[in-house]
Protein backbone atom coordinates (compact mmCIF):
# COMPACT_ATOMS: atom_id res chain seq x y z
CA UNK A 1 0.00 0.00 0.00
CA UNK A 2 2.81 2.41 0.88
CA UNK A 3 4.56 1.56 -2.37
CA UNK A 4 1.40 2.26 -4.41
CA UNK A 5 0.96 5.58 -2.61
CA UNK A 6 4.59 6.52 -3.28
CA UNK A 7 4.22 5.69 -6.98
CA UNK A 8 1.02 7.73 -7.14
CA UNK A 9 2.70 10.74 -5.55
CA UNK A 10 5.66 10.40 -7.89
CA UNK A 11 3.31 10.40 -10.88
CA UNK A 12 1.52 13.50 -9.58
CA UNK A 13 4.83 15.30 -9.17
CA UNK A 14 5.43 14.92 -12.90
CA UNK A 15 2.08 16.46 -13.96
CA UNK A 16 3.15 20.14 -13.72
CA UNK A 17 6.27 19.41 -15.77
CA UNK A 18 4.20 17.71 -18.48
CA UNK A 19 1.79 20.66 -18.57
CA UNK A 20 4.62 23.05 -19.48
CA UNK A 21 6.34 20.72 -21.94
CA UNK A 22 3.73 20.72 -24.70
CA UNK A 23 4.59 22.03 -28.13
CA UNK A 24 2.67 24.37 -30.44
CA UNK A 25 -1.10 24.22 -30.83
CA UNK A 26 -2.92 23.83 -34.13
CA UNK A 27 -3.93 27.18 -35.61
CA UNK A 28 -6.97 27.76 -37.82
CA UNK A 29 -7.83 30.50 -40.28
CA UNK A 30 -11.02 31.01 -42.28
CA UNK A 31 -11.57 33.80 -44.79
CA UNK A 32 -14.63 34.33 -47.00
CA UNK A 33 -15.72 36.62 -49.79
CA UNK A 34 -19.06 37.24 -51.45
CA UNK A 35 -18.87 37.51 -55.22
CA UNK A 36 -21.57 38.93 -57.48
CA UNK A 37 -21.62 35.95 -59.83
CA UNK A 38 -23.29 32.54 -59.93
CA UNK A 39 -21.43 29.70 -58.17
CA UNK A 40 -20.77 27.82 -61.45
CA UNK A 41 -18.90 30.85 -62.84
CA UNK A 42 -16.77 31.15 -59.71
CA UNK A 43 -16.09 27.38 -59.61
CA UNK A 44 -14.96 27.54 -63.23
CA UNK A 45 -12.17 29.92 -62.15
CA UNK A 46 -11.03 28.18 -58.95
CA UNK A 47 -12.23 24.59 -59.31
CA UNK A 48 -9.23 23.09 -61.12
CA UNK A 49 -6.60 21.94 -58.60
CA UNK A 50 -3.94 22.21 -61.31
CA UNK A 51 -4.67 25.89 -62.12
CA UNK A 52 -3.68 28.47 -59.54
CA UNK A 53 -3.48 31.37 -62.00
CA UNK A 54 -6.18 33.11 -59.93
CA UNK A 55 -3.77 33.42 -56.96
CA UNK A 56 -1.76 36.66 -57.30
CA UNK A 57 1.27 35.29 -55.40
CA UNK A 58 1.68 32.33 -57.79
CA UNK A 59 3.88 32.73 -60.88
CA UNK A 60 3.53 29.16 -62.17
CA UNK A 61 1.70 25.92 -61.37
CA UNK A 62 2.99 22.50 -62.43
CA UNK A 63 1.21 19.31 -61.47
CA UNK A 64 0.29 15.71 -62.08
CA UNK A 65 -2.93 13.79 -61.64
CA UNK A 66 -5.54 16.38 -62.57
CA UNK A 67 -8.29 16.58 -59.97
CA UNK A 68 -7.94 13.01 -58.71
CA UNK A 69 -7.13 12.31 -55.05
CA UNK A 70 -3.33 12.20 -54.53
CA UNK A 71 -2.80 14.59 -57.47
CA UNK A 72 0.13 16.90 -56.82
CA UNK A 73 1.05 20.44 -57.74
CA UNK A 74 4.08 22.63 -57.31
CA UNK A 75 3.47 26.34 -56.97
CA UNK A 76 6.33 28.64 -57.91
CA UNK A 77 5.81 31.93 -56.11
CA UNK A 78 6.45 35.36 -57.60
CA UNK A 79 8.50 36.30 -54.54
CA UNK A 80 10.65 33.18 -54.88
CA UNK A 81 10.34 29.70 -53.47
CA UNK A 82 8.09 26.75 -54.15
CA UNK A 83 5.22 25.06 -52.37
CA UNK A 84 4.34 21.38 -52.90
CA UNK A 85 0.73 20.32 -52.37
CA UNK A 86 -1.37 17.17 -52.68
CA UNK A 87 -5.11 16.89 -53.31
CA UNK A 88 -6.99 14.95 -50.63
CA UNK A 89 -10.62 15.26 -51.79
CA UNK A 90 -12.21 16.72 -54.89
CA UNK A 91 -15.99 17.14 -54.76
CA UNK A 92 -17.11 19.08 -57.86
CA UNK A 93 -20.80 18.43 -57.10
CA UNK A 94 -20.26 20.35 -53.83
CA UNK A 95 -17.78 22.79 -55.43
CA UNK A 96 -15.19 21.90 -52.79
CA UNK A 97 -11.71 20.50 -52.64
CA UNK A 98 -9.29 19.74 -49.82
CA UNK A 99 -5.52 19.61 -50.06
CA UNK A 100 -2.41 19.61 -47.92
CA UNK A 101 1.09 20.96 -48.13
CA UNK A 102 3.92 18.44 -47.86
CA UNK A 103 7.18 19.41 -46.16
CA UNK A 104 6.69 23.18 -46.32
CA UNK A 105 9.75 25.39 -46.18
CA UNK A 106 9.03 27.82 -43.32
CA UNK A 107 11.22 30.40 -45.08
CA UNK A 108 8.74 30.37 -47.99
CA UNK A 109 5.50 29.96 -45.98
CA UNK A 110 5.85 29.91 -42.15
CA UNK A 111 3.71 26.83 -41.40
CA UNK A 112 3.94 23.10 -40.71
CA UNK A 113 1.38 20.33 -41.23
CA UNK A 114 -0.82 22.61 -43.33
CA UNK A 115 -4.15 21.42 -44.71
CA UNK A 116 -6.76 23.49 -46.47
CA UNK A 117 -10.23 23.44 -47.97
CA UNK A 118 -11.82 25.80 -50.45
CA UNK A 119 -15.50 25.87 -51.40
CA UNK A 120 -18.07 27.84 -53.35
CA UNK A 121 -21.69 28.07 -52.17
CA UNK A 122 -24.74 29.95 -53.49
CA UNK A 123 -25.51 33.19 -51.68
CA UNK A 124 -28.85 34.46 -52.94
CA UNK A 125 -29.63 35.29 -56.57
CA UNK A 126 -26.52 35.19 -58.76
CA UNK A 127 -24.16 35.54 -55.81
CA UNK A 128 -21.57 33.19 -54.41
CA UNK A 129 -19.62 32.82 -51.22
CA UNK A 130 -16.09 31.47 -51.40
CA UNK A 131 -14.72 30.08 -48.16
CA UNK A 132 -11.04 29.21 -47.73
CA UNK A 133 -10.13 27.45 -44.51
CA UNK A 134 -6.74 26.27 -43.30
CA UNK A 135 -5.36 24.43 -40.29
CA UNK A 136 -1.66 24.31 -39.51
CA UNK A 137 1.08 24.58 -36.93
CA UNK A 138 3.48 27.48 -36.72
CA UNK A 139 6.68 27.47 -38.75
CA UNK A 140 8.88 26.62 -35.76
CA UNK A 141 7.74 23.45 -34.02
CA UNK A 142 9.88 23.71 -30.86
CA UNK A 143 9.32 25.95 -27.86
CA UNK A 144 10.42 29.61 -27.99
CA UNK A 145 10.00 30.23 -31.74
CA UNK A 146 11.61 33.24 -33.39
CA UNK A 147 9.06 36.03 -34.03
CA UNK A 148 8.84 35.32 -37.77
CA UNK A 149 7.87 31.66 -37.13
CA UNK A 150 5.56 31.95 -34.11
CA UNK A 151 1.79 31.33 -34.00
CA UNK A 152 0.93 34.97 -34.71
CA UNK A 153 3.26 35.19 -37.73
CA UNK A 154 1.93 31.92 -39.16
CA UNK A 155 -1.71 32.99 -38.76
CA UNK A 156 -0.92 36.39 -40.27
CA UNK A 157 0.76 34.79 -43.32
CA UNK A 158 -2.11 32.39 -43.99
CA UNK A 159 -4.82 34.97 -43.36
CA UNK A 160 -2.98 37.50 -45.53
CA UNK A 161 -2.65 35.04 -48.40
CA UNK A 162 -6.32 34.08 -48.21
CA UNK A 163 -7.58 37.67 -47.89
CA UNK A 164 -5.43 39.08 -50.70
CA UNK A 165 -6.32 36.20 -52.99
CA UNK A 166 -10.06 36.28 -52.30
CA UNK A 167 -10.19 40.05 -52.81
CA UNK A 168 -8.35 39.64 -56.14
CA UNK A 169 -10.69 36.79 -57.13
CA UNK A 170 -13.74 38.96 -56.46
CA UNK A 171 -12.30 41.77 -58.56
CA UNK A 172 -11.32 39.42 -61.39
CA UNK A 173 -14.72 37.73 -61.63
CA UNK A 174 -16.86 40.83 -61.13
CA UNK A 175 -14.87 42.86 -63.67
CA UNK A 176 -14.96 40.01 -66.18
CA UNK A 177 -11.18 39.98 -66.68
Amino acid sequence: MVRALALGLAALALVPVAAFAHGPSRQKVTETVEINAPPAKVWKVIGNFQDMSWVPAVAKTEGKGGNEPKATRTLTLKGGGQIHEELDKYLPEKMTYKYEMHHPDPKVFPVNDYSSMISVTPEGDDKSKVMWRGAFYRGYMNNDPPPELNDEASKKAVSGLYRTTLDALKKKIESGS
